[in-house]
C-alpha cells in the first residue's frame, strides 16, 4: 500500500498516517476496518456538496437542490472519482474480495472514498475536508447543469422517449479495453425508431452509458 501516492491524489498529507491505512481497510480484512470512517465521511461529503450547492445556485429551489446533491453524492459517481485516483489499488481487502475482484467493486470503492474523507475529517478537521472534498469535484461543480434538476442523462433521455410514447433505449456493451485496474469500457446507445446511434467511452460501463445517452440526446434535437 503506497500512502503518500494517495496523499498527493487527494491533495492532502496526514498528520496520522494510521487514520489513511484504516480508512483502506475493508471489513474483510481486519476488525479495525472502514465503516465507522465511511459513516462519518458521508455527512462530512453531504454537508460540503449542500454548501457547494447553495453557494453556487442562488435562485434553484430546495428540491431541484436536492436532486443535484443526490446526483454528485451516489455511489456510482463516488466510485469513478475513487477509480480516478486508483483508490482499489490501495485497498486492504480479505482473500475472498481480492479473488471476487472487490477492488474495482462500485460499492467498496465508493465507501472507501466516503471513508477517506472522514479520515481527512478526523485528522485536519472540517475545513480541510472540505477542501479535499470540493478538489476532487471541482470537474463536476463547474460542469453542473441546475436546470436539469439533477437528472443523469439516461433518465433525462428516458423521460423525453416516453413523453413520445417511444420505446426506451438499447444499450449494447461494445468493448473493453485496458488493465482491470483501469479499464475503459464503450458502450452503444440505440434508438431504432428515431435512427438514433450513439457511443460513449468511460472508467465503468455505467459511466460509458451515460455519455452515450447524453450524445444520443443531443441527437434527437436534429430529428
Amino acid at each position: 500500500m503506497s500512502l503518500p501516492s494517495i496523499e498527493r491524489a487527494i491533495g492532502y498529507a496526514f498528520v496520522s498516517r494510521g487514520i489513511l491505512d484504516q480508512a483502506l481497510t475493508h471489513r474483510s480484512f481486519s476488525a479495525q476496518h472502514n465503516e465507522r470512517l465511511e459513516f462519518l465521511g458521508d455527512s462530512v461529503l453531504n454537508c460540503v456538496i449542500a454548501q457547494a450547492l447553495y453557494e453556487r445556485f442562488a435562485g434553484v429551489r430546495e428540491g431541484d437542490l436536492s436532486r443535484l446533491r443526490a446526483n454528485l453524492v451516489r455511489q456510482e459517481t463516488l466510485a469513478e472519482i475513487a477509480q480516478r485516483l486508483g483508490l482499489g489499488e490501495q485497498l486492504r481487502l480479505g482473500e475472498g474480495e481480492l479473488k471476487s475482484g472487490g477492488f474495482r467493486r462500485p460499492s467498496i470503492l465508493a465507501d472507501a472514498l466516503e471513508a477517506v474523507f472522514g479520515a481527512v475529517f478526523v485528522d485536519g478537521g472540517f475545513e480541510q475536508a472540505r477542501h479535499t472534498i470540493l478538489r476532487l469535484y471541482e470537474s463536476s461543480l463547474s460542469n453542473l447543469d441546475p436546470h436539469r434538476s439533477g437528472k443523469d442523462a439516461k433518465t433525462t433521455l428516458q423521460e423525453f422517449l416516453q413523453g413520445r410514447r417511444l420505446a426506451l433505449p438499447q444499450y449494447q456493451l461494445r468493448a473493453t479495453r485496458g488493465e482491470a485496474h483501469a479499464q475503459e469500457f464503450e458502450v452503444e446507445c440505440l434508438i431504432p425508431e428515431l435512427g438514433i446511434s450513439a457511443t460513449g467511452c468511460g472508467p465503468s460501463r455505467r459511466a460509458a452509458e451515460q455519455e452515450a445517452a447524453r450524445r444520443a440526446f443531443e441527437q434527437t434535437g436534429k430529428k
